[in-house]
């Protein structure tokens, strides 16, 4: 059902996880599903604007920096279990407060105490009474993602091709072309259109099935499929910007390292996930990174997705890989691992630091594959800072047991930018 900021309902039925049955306070008869995660409690800091609950700082500064001077959020505190932080855009730099709790109350300085975090906030908007600056606005969140088109879709994603409105071709490939679409003269979809033939019904849902199990906010999100007919629909949430590689060669060209590295912190999120469900991409790169509004970038094109059931998944004789991209033991043995994954991301993070330059430039895929085999890496690119080359490196260690986690890698590249002198929120308190 539709509904609007600022509306109060009732949930009459919340157990499906990700959509909820409900009605308008001022309008019972008003009822259907929701997305559970619009939603909070009312007269809750949850239901609030300037709560973002759990989320690290680095998120927190990316908010508040892209927001005016003034502009603020409330989120739980990472040093500190139970007390919350106040990240605040100071016009120059971000600031982050600790709010105190004691003896009922709350305080960032204790000669000002509050019965609430929202009495705090309120006053400081009033006044900065000490702070860098009077808090203005909550800083614009980033929507949440409903799981699949609507509660009646999310299991059943075999759909009537008529749902779908094919609007403008936005690419082609081997396989066939991608659409804007419209569902149900609704929502903004992608449309895969497969060519005849590509490849049998049975096999695609095959796939499809594994692609529907893998939910995370870094990979892209497969809503339905039209297989009763060809050419076969494969319908995704869409990504206004495209491939990481296309925009890296446009609009990216305007991005500074800072937004460059969370880029690449936001791709290995999606591939530490896969690691943690046994998942190998296979095909790992800038070109099947999408990307969306205010950067954010998704994982995509699982075609050669496997379930890494062993330690090694040993790919079918003759298939074809992209030599520049792939590590030595798949290209060479056929042999593929999470942690060829790793060497992927390696090659993929010199595409993002370039705007998207050909990996190994002005060498061929036989010239590459013989001179990584006597132990040849590929050079820093001109202005790659020294830390990120060194992540690079770590990515390509011959043996790939020594290679890092993609887990490891999204904590190192999130924290990226973090102060070498031990920064502690503790720090930003107001005495």
């Amino acid at each position: 059902m539709s509904f609007r900021k600022g509306d109060m309902l009732n949930i009459i039925n919340d157990s499906d996880g990700d959509w909820w049955q409900a009605e308008l306070v001022t309008n019972p008869t008003h009822q259907g599903y929701i997305p559970s995660n619009y939603v909070a409690p009312g007269n809750t800091m949850e239901a609030e604007e300037w709560y973002t609950g759990k989320i690290k700082r680095g998120l927190a500064e990316k908010l508040v920096m892209s927001a005016s001077p003034g502009s603020f959020l409330v989120r739980e505190s990472e040093s500190r279990k139970g007390d919350y932080s106040l990240s605040v855009n100071a016009g120059q730099n971000i600031k982050h407060y600790r709010i105190n709790q004691e003896g009922g109350a709350y305080f960032i300085a204790k000669r000002a105490q509050f019965n609430s975090i929202s009495d705090l906030i309120d006053h400081y908007q009033k006044t900065d009474d000490g702070l860098c600056i009077q808090l203005t606005q909550p800083c614009p969140k980033e929507l949440p993602e409903t799981q699949g088109l609507s509660h009646k879709t999310k299991d059943q994603w075999e759909r009537d091709r008529a749902e779908f409105q094919l609007k403008k071709k936005v690419g082609s490939g081997q396989f066939g072309d991608v659409w804007l679409g419209l569902w149900n003269n609704t929502t903004d979809v992608a449309i895969k259109t497969l060519k005849p033939g590509t490849m049998e019904v049975a096999d695609f849902m095959e796939e499809a099935k594994i692609l529907k199990s893998l939910r995370h906010p870094k990979l892209l999100q497969l809503y339905a499929v039209c297989t009763e007919s060809e050419p076969i629909y494969i319908v995704t949430e869409l990504m206004k910007n495209g491939s990481l590689l296309d925009y890296l060669h446009n609009k990216g060209r305007a991005l500074r390292l800072p937004q460059l590295v969370d880029m690449s912190a936001q791709v290995a999120s999606g591939m530490a996930y896969l690691e943690g469900k046994n998942f190998i991409h296979r095909d790992l790169a800038a070109r099947n990174v999408l990307v969306g509004e205010a950067n954010v970038c998704k994982v995509a094109d699982f075609g050669l997705a496997r379930e890494q059931r062993e330690d090694i998944y040993q790919a079918r004789e003759g298939a074809k890989f992209p030599i520049k991209w792939t590590a030595p033991e798949a290209a060479m043995k056929n042999q593929f691992s999470i942690k060829s994954d790793v060497w992927s991301f390696g090659i993929l993070l010199t595409e993002i630091i370039t705007y998207g330059r050909i990996p190994y430039p002005g060498m061929t895929n036989a010239e590459v594959l013989n001179q990584v085999e006597r132990g040849y890496r590929m050079p820093s690119p001109p202005g790659n800072p020294e830390l990120l080359y060194t992540i690079m490196l770590d990515c390509w260690k011959a043996d790939t047991e020594t290679r890092p986690t993609f887990d490891s890698l999204q904590y190192r590249l999130e924290d990226f930018f973090v102060n070498s002198d031990g920064y502690n929120e503790a720090d930003d308190l107001l005495n």
